[in-house]
């Protein structure tokens, strides 16, 4: 048996504070990056913020699979409360929609994940991320652009295929990475 799957958490080891702190520093680029690029479209089916967010749920699957879903629900607090602190700066209106739909999307995936964590490999990232991607766009792009004359259904449309897609290639560095670290087994 590997340390990844020796199910030992990694608790009271003097580098314990180290992967959730990488956790939340990660969380936040992603956000604010996203929040960002969001206002800048590529066409009228995407903005560039399709393909900076899908990694927050590698994060959140990430953190759930090393360090359990308390940990990984403390990295979508922290991560939403600074991202949306510093995407004020950004927009009001969208901060106010990805802090909203963020909130729900990633504690839907560690809800998900969580619940299907003892499955195959591939299932827990691959399920979770997937409702919470349906999720976050559904809520984030109407929340944001309603009554805006901007494109954003098809945004919203091309955005949930960019997630859908990096849900699925999101596996190869989430078992590359799962492969390196101890894993949270719950008792």
């Amino acid at each position: 048996m590997s340390a990844a799957d020796s199910g030992a958490p990694n608790s009271g080891a003097p580098d314990s504070r180290v992967p959730i702190v990488l956790g939340i520093v990660a969380m936040i680029v992603v956000v604010v990056s996203s929040n960002i690029l969001v206002n800048y479209p590529i066409n009228d089916f995407l903005t560039w913020g399709a393909f900076t967010y899908p990694f927050a749920f590698l994060v959140t699957d990430l953190t759930n699979r090393r360090l359990g879903p308390g940990k990984a629900r403390q990295v979508v607090y922290v991560g939403f409360a600074l991202a949306v602190l510093l995407s004020v700066f950004v927009d009001v209106r969208i901060a106010i929609a990805s802090g909203s739909a963020f909130l729900i999307a990633q504690l839907s995936d560690v809800f998900v994940f969580d619940k299907l964590r003892r499955q195959t490999w591939w299932r827990a990232p691959l399920v979770s991320s997937t409702l919470g991607s349906v999720l976050d766009t559904a809520l984030f792009f109407s929340i944001a652009f309603v009554g805006t004359g901007l494109p954003w259904v098809t945004w919203a449309i091309g955005d949930l295929a960019v997630k859908l897609v990096f849900a699925a290639t999101m596996l190869i560095p989430y078992r590359l990475l799962q492969q390196q670290m101890r894993a949270y087994q719950p008792t």
